[in-house]
């Protein structure tokens, strides 16, 4: 499956309705500015002269003149003031440098746990703009055992994915051949190497992995932890990646629904690079979660 089968990006999330509380927090105070809390004088030009001057005053320093009372203003006028500068700031932050999300599942393991709260670069690809996420300066492309957040294709239209974000591992790039049989990774050809590390130990939600074989997979400069079933092998595929798409895979290969199943993910779907855990919740607090992962 590719773009031409894919849902829109756009869906209704944190940044949406950020974006439309600051569409309508900046209507409200302008209609405020400009026709109801106008100056003193005689005549409509001074009138509307002060209005405009207080609207540009906000405009500018997204802030209320010091020398201007607004308390008799009405709640709402007060409270779109006062909260738009710090909303506009949490959505630049979000939209543009970087964005958390939630790990709801296992399909990460052992690299991430269910419950570990991570950070999403926005400006390791590029410069995109926010809700759309249409890329407007390019810096590079994903590369192959890149850790990224896109937004499901959901190429099945399934309502109970709509606007679904998922985290997986890049593990192919446009053109390339990807052979998986066995649990065993081939790209263009090319055996993909493991280490043995030894019998997986689960912890809270991940507890039913404990057995699983702990690898690590030599995936060119970026070699990473993966999870096997040492009972079944996880679904095997044989495709190559389509230009302007990604193929990718969560490290438990046997519970990951990820490219295997339901087909590429579009570049432009793609919101970022995964780099650091800040905060860990599952059944408990863990505090040695917090960092960096490969």
């Amino acid at each position: 499956m590719t773009i031409e089968n894919a849902a829109p990006f756009f869906a209704w999330d944190v940044s949406s309705w950020l974006a439309t509380f600051l569409v309508v927090a900046f209507l409200i105070v302008s209609i405020d500015q400009l026709f109801f809390n106008t100056g003193k004088g005689d005549d409509n030009s001074s009138k509307n002269k002060t209005g405009l001057g207080k609207f540009i005053y906000f405009v500018l320093f997204l802030r209320f003149n010091k020398s201007q009372k607004y308390e008799n203003r009405p709640k709402v006028v007060q409270w779109s003031a006062e909260f738009f500068p710090v909303i506009l700031l949490v959505f630049v932050l979000r939209g543009f440098i970087v964005e958390p999300f939630r790990i709801p599942s296992n399909s990460m393991m052992p690299t991430l746990l269910t419950g570990d709260f991570i950070l999403v670069s926005k400006l390791d690809y590029g410069v995109s703009i926010p809700i759309l996420n249409k890329k407007i300066i390019e810096f590079s492309k994903p590369k192959r055992g890149d850790v990224v957040v896109f937004r499901y294709p959901n190429y099945e239209k399934d309502s109970k994915y709509k606007g679904a974000d998922f985290i997986k591992r890049v593990v192919g790039i446009p053109g390339d051949k990807i052979i998986y049989h066995s649990d065993r990774l081939r790209v263009n050809g090319e055996k993909v190497h493991y280490q043995d590390v030894g019998s997986y130990k689960g912890v809270e939600s991940g507890i039913k992995m404990t057995g699983f074989k702990h690898k690590v997979e030599l995936l060119e400069d970026a070699s990473h932890d993966v999870l096997l079933d040492p009972n079944n092998d996880s679904r095997g595929v044989k495709a190559t990646v389509p230009e302007g798409h990604y193929f990718v895979m969560g490290d438990n290969r046997s519970r990951s629904s990820d490219s295997r199943f339901w087909g590429f993910v579009p570049e432009e779907y793609i919101i970022g690079k995964a780099f650091g855990i800040w905060m860990h919740y599952d059944e408990s607090l863990k505090f040695d979660r917090i960092g960096g992962f490969d």
